[in-house]
């Protein structure tokens, strides 16, 4: 299992050819206490970069991006009545979607650990 980071605080754990997308825990935090996620449609074809969420504090909305190519298969219904779980578990119970990776070799474009412990220094 091997987790990337987007500049724009996004993570995405790869597992085979799936990725649980969601944002980084500097994110969050940055963002405050979440009160309400809008989550992509099942099905829904993302190229990267493509607005695939939205997620509401009570401090501002921030977009969520796609950080590769690919289909959302699944989203995480339990932030639809709990969206905190993004602020108290963010890289686990807050994941936000999964997508079948279609360009895996996007993945080589993004930030690994270090890069983006730099970029968050």
């Amino acid at each position: 299992m091997t987790t990337k980071f987007t500049p724009d605080h996004e993570y995405i754990r790869v597992e085979g050819s799936t990725g649980i997308v969601g944002i980084t825990p500097y994110a969050q935090n940055a963002l405050g206490d979440i009160v309400f996620v809008e989550l992509p449609s099942v099905g829904k074809v993302l190229k990267k970069g493509d607005e695939a969420a939205v997620v509401e504090s009570v401090k501002a909305a921030s977009e969520i991006y796609a950080p590769v190519s690919g289909t959302v298969t699944e989203v995480n219904a339990e932030l639809s009545g709990n969206p905190g779980l993004i602020n108290s578990d963010p890289e686990a119970s807050g994941w936000i979607y999964k997508i079948a990776i279609s360009q895996a070799g996007e993945l080589d474009g993004l930030l690994d650990d270090a890069a983006y412990a730099d970029l968050t220094k």
